[in-house]
């Protein structure tokens, strides 16, 4: 989202699509490539589905790091509950955390019938054909609610190739944990003899240890010389599931490729972040979810986030004031946890230190939208100055969402140079819905280049909170069109706001 948050679809700088309107959205894709996914951003709503793979390719003037694949398949994986999105909304409302979830989508399809006991007859299980001798490119997306998954393919390895974005040093693996929210894409080489079909599996990691074998999604890769069905046991997971020490290793061996050239015809690795000093800092910590007043409620630094009713962004363009503060805390507060429209004031062109702060015991994943920033530590234990001898200054992975494991912490670099409010919050759908985010705003203070460095608001802008009196019905409204700078338009018809995971 170069230079238009307005384009982000959250509600720290867009109005909720109201029902029965669209809205199209306008953005440019020239800085980035990889492998995305969008979805819808309010009231729980991603549960219930909405969201899909975003491609965004290299032009043809610039090679991709690896001979051109024969084919390009996008797998959604993602934990899934019986329960509709709006009882899992009111389960939390109502005090209560979510617990297990039911079972694990692949493609939104429940699993194939790999165990008569634990998988039901009659659900449809999706199946995935290939053709043998071919190398495909696979994109691996977890669109769940809560979970982190354990991704593999039945006698197959899986070549890293890229996240989000960023091509990778290219290292196999026989099965990748992939968190809440991340994406990864993978070569895999059709080269197995076909006496059957291999099983596809995404299975729970780090839940209950005599239920995990239930909450497992189930595919099928079949060849098209495929000489039976997929049979034997499942390919094996991690050892232990609650090995945290194996996943931080697996993690931390994921490294940028800094030969390959991105969106520009220019290597990765030619921005030495590791030279740059620091100007912003800030230690964000999270704890167990806990009662303010009579709500159930999740904190960052004891700050849970209370949505304005006007976009922050909204209300800066129109000098609305009260609407939020700019005193996000830099480190945890020590008093008791508030409810509070807090944010971040980042400074332009500055480099930003966040190290995330795990001090709960489930997995968290953490996106920040507008940017891809440099992941340069990880480790259990509470971080100190001292842990910044540890940092990888030099490859350190490129990407827009990481993990944090429980009783641990990760290390970002960020270089502030896209100007706008963006949202930086927990992928975890239950957290998030009871406060556990934040926004960075980021303001070019030379007012006279302010429109070279951000999009005027849009022809289409929604209003609502403070300004709702200003919106225009939608059979008046006009729909912003033919902009030369356009790459990509989207049109969406829906109840709410979807946010493109960029």
């Amino acid at each position: 989202m170069r230079r238009s948050s307005w384009q982000d679809g959250v509600l720290g700088t867009n109005c909720p699509i109201p029902p029965r309107w669209n809205w199209t959205y306008h953005f440019q894709v020239k800085d980035q490539i990889g492998s995305f996914y969008y979805f819808p951003s309010l009231n729980f709503q991603k549960a219930s589905g909405g969201y899909g793979g975003f491609i965004i390719n290299n032009r043809a003037v610039i090679s991709v790091p690896f001979p051109q694949p024969d084919g390009d398949i996008v797998i959604t994986i993602g934990d899934w509950y019986i329960r509709n999105h709006t009882a899992l909304r009111k389960t939390l409302n109502g005090g209560q955390l979510l617990g297990m979830p039911d079972g694990v989508l692949i493609n939104g399809k429940g699993p194939y019938r790999y165990n008569d006991t634990l998988v039901p007859v009659g659900i449809d299980h999706e199946t995935i054909n290939v053709d043998p001798g071919k190398t495909y490119r696979i994109r691996v997306h977890n669109v769940g609610v809560s979970t982190s998954l354990n991704f593999r393919i039945q006698g197959h390895n899986l070549l890293m190739a890229e996240t989000e974005g960023t091509y990778t040093v290219m290292s196999n693996f026989t099965s990748l944990d992939i968190h809440v929210g991340q994406s990864y894409s993978f070569l895999l080489y059709t080269d197995q003899n076909a006496s059957t079909d291999y099983y596809i599996v995404a299975s729970a990691r780090f839940v209950n240890q005599s239920e995990w074998s239930r909450v497992t999604g189930v595919g099928i890769l079949q060849y098209s010389n495929s000489k039976g069905k997929a049979s034997g046991p499942l390919p094996d997971p991690p050892n232990d599931q609650y090995d945290k020490t194996f996943s931080m290793q697996q993690a931390r061996s994921i490294r940028t490729n800094g030969s390959a050239s991105g969106a520009r015809p220019n290597p990765q690795g030619s921005f030495h972040y590791g030279q740059i000093n620091v100007t912003d800092f800030y230690l964000i910590k999270n704890e167990p979810p806990v009662r303010i007043g009579d709500h159930l409620k999740t904190a960052l630094n004891r700050l849970s986030f209370l949505q304005p009713k006007t976009p922050i962004r909204l209300a800066d363009w129109y000098n609305l004031k009260g609407v939020y503060k700019a005193d996000f805390p830099n480190k945890p507060l020590t008093s008791a946890p508030k409810v509070d429209t807090s944010i971040i004031n980042g400074t332009y062109k500055g480099f930003m230190e966040i190290v995330l702060q795990n001090n709960d015991t489930k997995v968290q994943s953490y996106h920040l939208d507008g940017y891809a920033f440099f992941v340069v530590g990880m480790d259990f234990g509470d971080w100190t100055e001292n842990s910044r001898g540890q940092y990888n200054k030099w490859d350190g992975i490129v990407r827009s969402t990481v993990q944090v494991y429980p009783g641990a912490w990760t290390a970002i670099l960020i270089s502030l140079d896209n100007v706008g409010v963006w949202n930086l919050r927990t992928e975890n759908l239950d957290y998030l819905h009871l406060g556990q985010e934040t926004y960075i705003k980021v303001v070019n203070p030379d007012i006279s280049a302010s429109n070279k460095t951000e999009n005027p608001l849009p022809d289409n802008v929604l209003y609502c909170g403070a300004l709702a009196h200003m919106q225009v019905p939608q059979a008046a409204a006009t729909l912003a069109t033919g902009s030369p700078f356009v790459l990509l338009a989207m049109v969406l018809i829906s109840a709410f706001v979807p946010y493109i995971n960029l």
